[in-house]
């Protein structure tokens, strides 16, 4: 009998130690995915909706999408296209959502016009549409090989609106369209104090006048004066973010390392707000992940001891009051849009998988 414990012990131990070394995913497993009381049994889908808020119309969950529709991993990067006018149905018995086969249609017209743009979007485009196409992160010497502004047609030192310039490097590149860029401030892992790369500073659009080298540009919008040095980056298209929401497959933790549009650790951000994360695409980030937000531990000093007795430091664990969904992964760093927030979200919080 003995024996038999001693074995039962060893086995336990083992498995434990198994599970910590990553032998299985060792995630807490979780819980039944629960509908809210008031969950519509029917939904029609209009104009403006999103995935995220959808979701959120059935569960406090919205993260847990992937759920909802049985959708498997290869389904989560290519969810469901819904559209205006189609009818979700809440499915109680098999705890799904699914869409009804007899949907609202539209007019003939609507329905040609309806393409993959139209479909519903994982999050609110209109919030980081501005994010899609700009690189937001640069290497350390990503810049220094870009076209780049040599002068000013009127021999002007900064450039506004309208203002005409002329530019190197642009080579053979037939680009009617660039963004206007400089190096900014550097992303620093507040863990390990390695800079993970530098912020690109937006500073505008341009178009090309004329082609060659120099070629003749001309600034069509600029939120910031340009001047002679600043790199030039074709537009490209715009990416839409159309992920289905749902929480990293292993557990992964990291920080927010700014408030896009803050400086540096100053400020607070709230919901719909930008945030930098020191995690990227080398740590198993995706777009589409679903991060829960965390105040960090903090110490406090307990001082209910006797008089005389040394003080006691006590570790108080940070509660979680907040989502972000992220939208653009880098190589070590990554974007993400504050989607819910009970407090003021901070540089240097945690973020990890929920």
């Amino acid at each position: 009998m003995h024996r038999q414990s001693a074995k039962s012990i060893t086995l336990t131990i083992f498995a434990l130690l198994w599970l910590v070394a990553g032998g299985v995913s060792a995630q807490v497993p979780k819980t039944a995915l629960a509908f809210k009381p008031d969950a519509p049994d029917r939904y029609t889908v209009v104009r403006g909706d999103t995935l995220w808020g959808i979701a959120q119309k059935f569960t406090d969950s919205p993260w847990r999408w992937p759920e909802l529709w049985n959708l498997n991993k290869d389904q989560i990067k290519n969810p469901h296209r819904i559209y205006p006018g189609n009818v979700i149905v809440l499915d109680r018995s098999r705890g799904r959502l699914a869409l009804d086969g007899n949907t609202v249609k539209l007019s003939p017209r609507l329905r040609a016009e309806a393409t993959a743009k139209e479909a519903i979007p994982s999050i609110p485009p209109h919030v980081i549409e501005p994010f899609l196409t700009r690189p937001l992160v640069i290497e350390p010497d990503g810049l220094e090989r870009a076209p780049h502004i040599i002068a000013a047609e009127d021999g002007r030192v900064v450039l506004g609106n309208g203002g005409v310039a002329y530019a190197r490097g642009m080579g053979e590149s037939k680009e009617p369209s660039w963004l206007i860029y400089r190096r900014g401030g550097a992303l620093v892992d507040p863990d390990t104090k390695l800079t993970l790369g530098f912020e690109a500073v937006y500073l505008g659009t341009a178009r090309v006048t004329r082609a060659g080298d120099p070629a003749k540009i001309e600034l069509t919008s600029v939120t910031q004066e340009v001047g002679i040095g600043d790199r030039l980056i074709p537009a490209g298209g715009l990416q839409i973010v159309n992920y289905a929401p749902h929480a990293p497959a292993a557990g992964l933790k990291g920080r927010i390392m700014s408030i896009y549009g803050g400086v540096g650790r100053v400020g607070e951000a709230g919901p719909h707000s930008i945030v930098t994360l020191n995690r990227g695409k080398a740590d198993g980030v995706d777009v589409g992940h679903v991060l829960a937000l965390y105040r960090d531990t903090t110490r406090v000093v307990d001082r209910t001891r006797p008089k005389g007795a040394p003080d006691s430091i006590v570790a108080v664990p940070g509660d979680r009051y907040g989502l972000v969904f992220v939208f653009r992964v880098f190589e070590r760093v990554s974007y993400a849009l504050v989607m819910q927030s009970s407090a003021p979200v901070r540089a240097l919080d945690l973020v990890q998988t929920p």
